[in-house]
C-alpha cells in the first residue's frame, strides 16, 4: 500500500509517502510545496493545487491521510488552513484516492507515545522509524508521520469494522482481536 501524508498549510504544504509491506513500513519520498508568503492566497492555492497534482500522479497512492481540522485560536488562519485543505481533499478525490483523516494529537501519540509532542520529537521519530539520513523539516515530519500512523492504523480499523459488519477479518487480524498468544506474548490491541 503506497500512503501519501499530507500536511496542509498555505505557505508550506508538507508531504511524505510511505510503502507499506506486511507489517513493514518504507520511506518513498517527501517534500514541502513553498507556496511563498508574498503571493495571494489564490495564487498560493494554485501553487499548491499544481505540484500537489504532480506528487499524486508521481507517486500514485492509494490512501491520502490528512490531518483534520483542530480548533485554532486565530480564526483567520484557521479559514486559510482550511482553504489548503480543501485543496488536498480537491486533489485526492480527483485521483479517486481514498481519505483517511486523523488529529493532530492522536498522530503525535501514534509516532511519539504522547499527544502533546512538539515538531522536533516527532520530526526525530519519524527520522528514527524510517531509517532517514536526515531529520527531515518539520512539515515533511508531520506529513510522513500522517502517513505512518494510517498504516499502522488502517489494518486494525479494516478489522474492526470487519468485525462490527459480520465480515470475516484477515486471519492475523482476527487472531489479534481474539488476544491469542503470538510468540510467547499475549496480544491483545496494537500499540503505536
Amino acid at each position: 500500500m503506497i500512503t501519501l501524508g499530507i500536511d496542509p498549510g498555505t505557505r508550506h504544504l508538507g508531504w511524505g509517502v510511505v510503502r507499506a509491506e506486511a507489517n513493514r513500513i518504507f520511506h518513498v519520498a517527501h517534500g514541502v510545496i513553498n507556496a511563498g508568503a508574498t503571493l495571494s492566497l489564490a495564487e498560493r492555492l494554485q501553487i499548491i493545487d499544481d505540484q500537489l497534482g504532480a506528487v499524486i500522479e508521481k507517486y500514485r497512492p492509494s490512501v491520502g491521510s490528512v490531518e483534520t481540522l483542530f480548533f485554532h485560536k486565530d480564526p483567520q488562519a484557521a479559514a486559510k488552513l482550511g482553504h489548503a485543505r480543501g485543496v488536498v481533499l480537491l486533489n485526492l478525490a480527483r485521483a479517486s484516492v481514498i481519505v483517511a483523516e486523523y488529529p493532530p494529537a492522536h498522530v503525535k501519540r501514534a509516532i511519539a507515545g504522547k499527544g502533546n509532542a512538539d515538531k522536533r520529537q516527532v520530526a526525530l521519530m519519524i527520522r528514527a522509524l524510517l531509517a532517514l539520513p536526515v531529520t527531515p523539516s518539520a512539515d515533511a515530519a508531520d506529513a510522513l508521520a500522517l502517513a505512518v500512523t494510517h498504516c499502522r492504523r488502517a489494518p486494525l480499523d479494516s478489522a474492526l469494522e470487519a468485525r462490527r459488519s459480520g465480515l470475516p477479518a484477515h486471519p492475523a487480524l482476527a487472531q489479534l482481536l481474539r488476544g491469542k498468544r503470538r510468540g510467547g506474548i499475549i496480544a491483545r490491541g496494537v500499540h503505536s
